[in-house]
């Protein structure tokens, strides 16, 4: 695990900070960093602390991949759809910190969590993927869809982008603080998180995700069986019909 996803662990807490220096942007090797960090969470049987660094939670996906063609494309939607899958099976309680900004895999964590805390500031938060140029993935849809107020859930269609006071009226937080009040507030939260009978907290966490879960895992696998007919049709064209293709015409 590189310096840019730590973990440590004390008093039965697992506190992972993701801090690049820069926009937390979860390329597939942040990705596995953060699953790593949730072995060890889970191997010590502690509550886990998600959270970001000063002014930016996660910037979503890291985007050249998308660039670089749909092999890439859907190895990068198969990670961050597997991280959300583990999250919403986790045994333990999951609390995250919006330390800031949160584009779209960003608020994807976060809607995975079992508590959101968020800081007040001139941040942005939501799923913004339709003004960038992309769609958002099926596994994303489920999920807000087990999250999100229903006003939340219409709004990804036209892509806005929230401040947190929003963002908690729609669903993507539970509570936002001022700054002064957040570590404090984590803390407090994270110990009674601690002290619940977790035998008790996992079997009902897995009922209440049950079906979100069932419906992003099926969401993922259409998603990947798609790119699969998409790729095989491009493969077998001849070079001039795959290329007049590409440009829309027939």
């Amino acid at each position: 695990m590189s310096q840019k996803t730590r973990v440590g662990i004390e008093d039965g807490i697992a506190w992972i900070t993701m801090d690049d220096g820069k926009v937390n942007a979860l390329s597939t090797e942040r990705i596995g960093e953060i699953g790593e960090a949730l072995d060890a969470a889970e191997k010590a049987g502690a509550v886990t602390v998600l959270r970001g660094r000063e002014g930016i939670f996660s910037a979503g996906f890291d985007l050249p991949p998308f660039k670089r063609g749909l092999e890439a494309s859907r190895e990068m939607v198969r990670a961050g759809a597997q991280l959300i899958e583990r999250l919403l099976a986790f045994p333990l309680p999951v609390l995250t910190v919006c330390t800031g900004h949160a584009y779209p895999m960003g608020a994807f964590l976060m809607l995975s969590a079992d508590v959101r805390l968020g800081v007040a500031g001139p941040w942005r938060i939501g799923m913004n993927e339709v003004a960038i140029g992309l769609t958002v993935p099926k596994f994303a849809v489920e999920l807000a869809r087990h999250r999100l107020t229903p006003p939340g859930f219409a709004r990804i269609t036209t892509a806005p982008m929230f401040t947190p006071e929003e963002a908690l009226r729609l669903g993507y937080l539970d509570r936002v603080l001022d700054e002064g009040q957040l570590a404090g507030a984590v803390q407090e939260e994270a110990s009674r998180l601690r002290a619940l009978d977790m035998p008790s907290f996992a079997a009902t966490k897995a009922r209440i995700n049950e079906r979100a879960l069932q419906a992003v895992r099926a969401a993922t696998n259409d998603e990947i069986r798609a790119s699969d007919t998409t790729r095989s049709s491009a493969e077998t064209l001849p070079p001039a019909a795959s290329a007049s293709r590409r440009r829309g015409r027939p």
